[in-house]
């Protein structure tokens, strides 16, 4: 089989945060889909290695941040390839409270989600989440993973659900 078949799926990026005792972390993940619209719901995919799974089980609500085309890359690279367990990423990365949830302040929108659910499947775990609030913070057009790939020239760390080993 050619691995390569699933980069012609659509994925966006987006940070997911949560807060930890008082602490925020998260993460970058592409692996986000809406399940249904009434009640409004999401899946989200986290490696099981990645601290913010670990904040996520320890949590009742999260963040998205959808990235823009135009959102800096530096922040997909440090919550994509640093540690929430070594460093404050908000230190790091300017963003605004939402339902005390930081959301990356140059996401073009954002949702808040209640976890409702989770899976565990080989390497990952599967969030199940009803979004309790979202809004479209401006009208710049979001980053899809390929966008990613193809213009920025990011690389997908191993964590991520959709690497693929060069």
């Amino acid at each position: 089989m050619d691995n390569n078949v699933f980069k012609n799926l659509s994925y966006g990026v987006y940070i997911v945060s949560c807060d930890i005792n008082g602490k925020y972390t998260g993460c970058t993940v592409n692996s986000i889909m809406q399940i249904t619209s009434e009640p409004p719901s999401i899946a989200l995919s986290v490696n099981h290695n990645n601290y913010t799974n670990f904040c996520l089980k320890e949590s009742e609500k999260f963040a998205v941040s959808i990235l823009s085309e135009e959102s800096n890359p530096i922040a997909i690279g440090t919550f994509g390839f640093r540690s929430g367990r070594d460093i404050n990423k908000f230190e790091i990365i300017p963003y605004t409270l939402y339902d005390n949830l930081p959301v990356v302040k140059d996401a073009c929108g954002y949702l808040i989600c209640k976890i409702t659910g989770k899976t565990e499947t080989q390497t990952h775990t599967l969030f199940i989440a009803e979004v309790i609030d979202g809004n479209i913070l401006n009208t710049k057009t979001p980053m899809t993973y390929s966008y990613y790939h193809n213009v920025i020239k990011g690389k997908s760390p191993k964590t991520a659900p959709t690497y693929i080993k060069e």
